[in-house]
């Protein structure tokens, strides 16, 4: 059965840091490409972050650059998203997802709040 399990959401002050992290099972987690998408409230869903299977190549929207960091290690099929100076505007859902041809899976998300 395939799992993407999303952790690490919380309540930050504007300027603090969190990690998420994406634990997957199920299935071959080195052969996917992993992003991070979110969702705020009455927004649609926007990618933030992909890195590619081996983790040589990375993008990030323009929204996030230079304060998240994308990364995975495939030996303990995790993906994280190391989120610095957090911004009142990156108050959403969190979602991993894994893509790989046609497959393609989602985990449930993890809220994260930035409020003074």
């Amino acid at each position: 059965q395939v799992r993407l399990v999303e952790s690490g959401g919380d309540l930050v002050q504007p300027g603090g840091s969190l990690r998420l992290s994406c634990a997957a099972s199920g299935f071959t987690f080195s052969r996917y490409t992993m992003s991070w998408y979110r969702q705020a409230p009455g927004k649609e869903r926007e990618l933030v972050a992909t890195i590619t299977s081996a983790g040589g190549s990375t993008n990030y929207a323009d929204s996030v650059k230079g304060r998240f960091t994308i990364s995975r290690d495939n030996a303990k099929n995790t993906m994280y998203l190391q989120m610095n100076s957090l911004k009142l505007e990156d108050t959403a859902v969190y979602y991993c997802n894994a893509k790989w041809f046609h497959f393609d899976y989602w985990g449930q998300g993890t809220q994260v709040t930035v409020s003074s």
